[in-house]
């Protein structure tokens, strides 16, 4: 093996497709040509004597030899930075950049917020902020952590449940002044429900009423959409009932633009949990965020803090 070949960066580099699974994946994300990240794979290989991955026309796996290498890799990386941290914080603000995943029309209405409040704090650790719905592979995409709403169960990352974002019953003033007013759970079987397409159960609700017994209403409608801001501009614009995080909703409520229907029953909560990349969790400036998210969480509208309440029901990604 020609030790003076492998380098810091060529093992970074190696790291990077093995996790994106594409060199030109990489090449984008380093903006270099993805002539350049081959040619630094395949110095890597010369140089160790073994190939570390399997190309295809769509592409890259690991071999036998690169599961190992990347395996040690990852660890040489993360020690390298913690070192960097530990040095820098000796001295120095912290610094470099955290990449976070965060479901999409709550990173838009509040957690961007946060971000925002952190950089000011911290005006040296840059944010990669990544906004979506869909199921996100972290150590493939690089992501150091992740806001999601409802249940997971990764055993692969570290969960910490930030709280509980409380769910309502709402509609339009002129919603209900065209279709009625609700007065018990069953009513809801007979008017217009929007529903997300991403959650799964959506066509039931579950209510707990006051007097601790379970309510199973059929609920159904004409709109189903994938995204919580188009989901609020329907009940703007009275397109039927929704069950709904006060999250999205709050400012609207104190505006007299929605209301809040059988005040009296409760949807059950759901977790909004905070999943972290084991081989990140000990970088300084991610821990930082980490503990500022804790601090901050229930300055959002609806997030309880502490157990979930009372009730099942649905079921969000």
């Amino acid at each position: 093996m020609d030790k003076s070949a492998v380098t810091i960066e060529r093992i970074r580099t190696f790291v990077r497709i093995a996790e994106r699974g594409s060199l030109s994946a990489v090449a984008r994300d380093l903006n270099v040509g993805q002539s350049t990240v081959t040619r630094q794979l395949q110095e890597l290989e010369a140089a160790i004597g073994a190939p570390l991955l399997s190309r295809t026309t769509r592409r890259v796996t690991l071999t036998d030899e690169g599961s190992r290498y990347y395996a040690r890799s990852v660890q040489i990386l993360r020690l390298l930075e913690q070192a960097g941290d530990e040095a820098l914080g000796a001295s120095g603000a912290p610094a470099g950049t955290i990449r976070i995943s965060c479901t999409a029309s709550f990173g838009v209405l509040h957690a961007s917020r946060l971000i925002f409040a952190f950089q000011d704090r911290y005006p040296e650790i840059g944010v990669d902020f990544g906004l979506t719905d869909q199921r996100v592979d972290l150590v493939r995409e690089g992501v150091d952590l992740a806001i999601r709403l409802a249940p997971l169960t990764d055993s692969s990352l570290k969960l910490r449940t930030l709280g509980h974002s409380q769910r309502l019953l709402v509609a339009s003033p002129d919603y209900l002044s065209a279709h009625g007013r609700l007065t018990t759970p069953q009513d809801l079987s007979r008017h217009q429900g929007i529903r997300m397409m991403n959650v799964a159960g959506s066509d039931m609700l579950i209510l707990q009423g006051p007097d601790q017994q379970t309510h199973r209403v059929p609920f159904g409608g004409r709109l189903r959409v994938d995204h919580g801001l188009a989901a609020r501009e329907a009940m703007i614009a009275g397109r039927g009932i929704a069950a709904t995080h006060r999250w999205l909703v709050d400012d609207l409520l104190a505006a007299g633009r929605l209301e809040v229907l059988l005040p009296e029953y409760r949807l059950a909560a759901v977790p909004l949990n905070l999943l972290i990349v084991p081989e990140r969790a000990g970088i300084a400036r991610v821990r930082l965020l980490i503990d500022f998210l804790v601090e901050q969480i229930g300055s959002v509208p609806g997030i309880e803090r502490g157990a979930q309440r009372v009730g099942t029901g649905l079921s969000p990604r």
